[in-house]
């Protein structure tokens, strides 16, 4: 035996011992790695919840007590025949009053346009079940859809835009969006890609639903959840609102592209846009609060003294503009 055997058979029984010691460790792990793994395939798989609204509500529930299981399958939401790019159902509810009701003022309301808002999609989650429990004597007919971009709110973290990385509140067919919206984007937002307009008006599936709402339910009234800066903001035929809640009116403009820009200026229907104080957070007394002040906003502006004859409504669907 020459005098590096000793040392060549130290290290031979080193890695044989540290090769041991390291294969017992990952077979103490691989239990506790595999769960890890099966949980996280779970998540993902909750996460796509395909056209299965259970799913859906499961996902929902992430959301807290407020947008629980049991309380989102108590909304009646149906399939609105509306998918998203990877064909999620756009979930909604219609809470009509009796049929022998007065002409009924049309309203749509609509959640989750930016799925990172979540706070939208509780809202009009907590108004469904305030709808249904209203006085069902008033000649109100809602109809209300509380996430608009299941795509960008099933994913691990949570987007502004669409599965294409379109901002759907920047793809609605406003006037000369050909030449606004693409221009908008590079000057102003200096090609921000939480803003990208698409790559035409209406170019997703689920703006193009939105129009096609319209254009079917002919609303007299559009209102539009979003969040986080914490104003209340109208466009179209006054008067507006002088406050929802702790959200005062302050008209911020229109947007190339935007559902204001779109119903309000384009098609002349009143939308109110509720931008809530926080993205991720509601309280149910501010639901409440916003609830009751469009209610009396509504009756008096719109139902009292036959002003539902000065209303405006999408009558002639959808134009189809530039």
């Amino acid at each position: 035996m020459s005098d590096h055997q000793p040392a060549r058979l130290r290290n031979a029984l080193a890695w044989l011992v540290a090769s041991m010691i390291c294969t017992s460790a990952s077979a103490s792990e691989s239990p506790v790695q595999r769960k890890s793994q099966r949980d996280a395939k779970a998540e993902i798989a909750q996460r796509d919840p395909g056209t299965d609204l259970v799913k859906w509500c499961m996902g929902i529930g992430a959301l807290g007590p407020d947008g629980g299981l049991e309380r989102c399958l108590s909304l009646q939401l149906s399939d609105s025949n509306g998918r998203s790019v990877r064909g999620v159902p756009l979930w909604s509810t219609d809470i009509a009053p009796p049929p022998d009701s007065p002409a009924p003022l049309r309203v749509l309301v609509l959640g989750g346009i930016h799925a990172d808002e979540e706070a939208s999609v509780t809202l009009v989650m907590d108004w469904i079940v305030r709808a249904r429990k209203a006085d069902k004597g008033r000649p109100v007919h809602w109809r209300m859809a509380p996430l608009i971009n299941p795509d960008g709110f099933f994913r691990p973290s949570r987007t502004r835009v669409n599965f294409n990385g379109v901002d759907l509140n920047r793809n609605f067919a406003t006037h000369q969006w050909s030449e606004e919206a693409r221009k908008y984007w590079v000057k102003v937002t200096r090609r921000d890609p939480r803003r990208f307009p698409g790559p035409a008006a209406l170019s997703e599936p689920e703006s193009h639903w939105v129009h096609q709402q319209i254009g079917s339910f002919q609303p007299n009234l559009i209102v539009s959840v979003h969040a986080p800066y914490g104003v209340l903001d109208f466009d179209g035929p006054p008067p507006p609102p002088p406050r929802l809640g702790n959200l005062m009116l302050d008209q911020v403009g229109i947007y190339p592209g935007s559902l204001g820009n779109y119903g309000g200026i384009v098609l002349g229907v009143p939308v109110v846009t509720i931008e809530l104080k926080h993205a991720t957070r509601l309280s149910a007394s501010d639901a409440a609060a916003m609830w009751n002040d469009l209610q009396r906003w509504i009756g008096s502006k719109f139902l009292n003294a036959g002003a539902m004859t000065r209303v405006g409504s999408a009558k002639a669907g959808p134009r189809a503009v530039n």
